[in-house]
C-alpha cells in the first residue's frame, strides 16, 4: 500500500513514516483509537473464552449439562434460590430455572459453539469468495459471466428460508457442521463481488503487465501480484462478516433449528429464557449481554480495519 499526499481541500492525513507496510499502518492507527483498543480486548477475551471453555467451566466447578437441584426452589416452579437469578460464590452467573444448570458454564461453552460456527463459516465464505472473485475479474469473458450469474443467483435466493428448511429436515447429522456449511454457502457472493472489482482494477497495472510480459503464468500472477493487492479489503470484509455469522447462528438457534440441547448456544439460551423473563430476568439478560458484546466488538474492529486497509471502499 502506497501512501499518497492528500488532495487539495482534503483533511490532513496522519503522517506515515516512509516504508510503512499496511500492517504497520494498521497497528499504528489501532493504537490511536480507544474504542478500537476496547473492542480488540473484547475480541481477544471472547476468543480466549471459547478456546479455554472446558477449563473455564471446570474452574467454576460445574459442567454445562450438570443439574443442581439444590440451587432451585421446587415449590416456586423451579425458580433459582437467592437474588439475581441465583448468583453466588458457587454459581458465578446464577443458574437456569427448573434445571439448575450453571449459567457460567453454559455461557462459556456457548461462546465456543457460536465462535466456532462463525469462524468456520467465515473461512468458507472468504476462501470461496476470494477464489471466485479473482477468477472472474482476472480471466473475464465466459468465466466472468458464469461466476457473476452464479453470484446473482445465490444472492437472490431466500437464504434464511432455505436455512430453516434444511436444518429442520436434516435430523441425524452433526448440527454444528451442517450450520457451518449452510451459512457459508450463502455468504460468499458478497466477498466475490468486492474481490472481482479489486481484481479488475489491478490486472491492468504496470507491474502485472510486466510480470505477464516476463513470462509469468496465470497462477504466479494471481498469487504473487493480484492476491496481495486484494488482501486489505478481504481482511476488512472478513472482520465485518464475523458478527453477522454470530448473529445468524444465534437467530437459527433461537428459532429452534440450530444447535440442539443439551449443547449450549447463546441463541438457544435466549429462546429458553423468554418463558422466564418476568420471574427470572437475569436468565435472559446474561446470554443477551454476551451476544451483544461479541457482535459489537467484532463490528467496531471490522469498521476500523475497513477504514485503514480499504479507505476507498469504506466511503460512499
Amino acid at each position: 500500500m502506497t501512501t499518497t499526499a492528500p488532495a487539495a481541500g482534503a483533511p490532513e492525513a496522519t503522517e506515515v513514516p516512509p516504508g510503512s507496510s499496511p500492517w504497520q499502518l494498521a497497528r499504528r492507527e489501532l493504537r490511536r483509537r480507544p474504542a478500537v483498543r476496547f473492542s480488540l480486548c473484547l475480541v481477544l477475551l471472547f476468543v480466549l473464552m471459547a478456546v479455554t471453555a472446558p477449563w473455564l467451566g471446570a474452574l467454576g466447578g460445574w459442567s454445562p449439562e450438570e443439574f443442581d437441584k439444590t440451587a432451585i426452589d421446587p415449590y416456586l416452579g423451579g425458580q433459582p434460590l437467592g437474588s439475581l437469578g441465583g448468583i453466588s460464590s458457587e454459581h458465578w452467573l446464577g443458574v437456569e430455572p427448573v434445571t439448575g444448570r450453571d449459567l457460567f458454564a453454559r455461557v462459556v461453552h456457548g461462546a465456543q459453539v457460536s465462535l466456532l460456527i462463525a469462524f468456520a463459516a467465515t473461512a468458507i465464505v472468504v476462501v470461496t469468495g476470494t477464489a471466485a472473485g479473482i477468477a472472474a475479474g482476472y480471466f473475464g469473458g465466459r468465466t466472468d459471466a458464469v461466476l457473476s450469474r452464479l453470484m446473482d443467483l445465490t444472492m437472490s435466493f431466500p437464504s434464511l428460508i432455505f436455512m430453516i428448511a434444511m436444518l429442520s429436515v436434516a435430523k441425524d447429522v452433526n448440527r454444528i457442521l451442517l450450520m457451518t456449511a449452510v451459512i457459508g454457502v450463502f455468504g460468499w457472493p458478497g466477498v466475490a463481488r468486492v474481490v472481482r472489482g479489486q481484481t479488475l482494477s489491478l490486472k491492468h497495472r504496470e507491474y502485472v503487465d510486466a510480470a505477464r510480459v516476463g513470462g509469468s503464468g496465470s497462477w504466479r500472477i494471481l498469487t504473487r501480484d493480484i492476491l496481495p493487492g486484494v488482501s486489505g479489503p478481504v481482511i476488512a470484509y472478513t472482520t465485518l462478516l464475523i458478527p453477522g455469522m454470530i448473529s445468524t447462528e444465534a437467530a437459527l438457534s433461537y428459532l429452534g433449528v440450530g444447535v440442539r440441547p443439551p449443547t449450549p448456544s447463546w441463541g438457544q439460551m435466549i429462546a429458553e429464557s423468554v418463558a422466564f423473563y418476568e420471574t427470572d430476568p437475569m436468565y435472559f439478560v446474561i446470554p443477551s449481554v454476551f451476544l451483544f458484546l461479541a457482535v459489537l466488538a467484532f463490528t467496531l474492529l471490522g469498521d476500523a480495519l475497513r477504514d485503514i486497509l480499504d479507505p476507498r471502499g469504506g466511503r460512499s
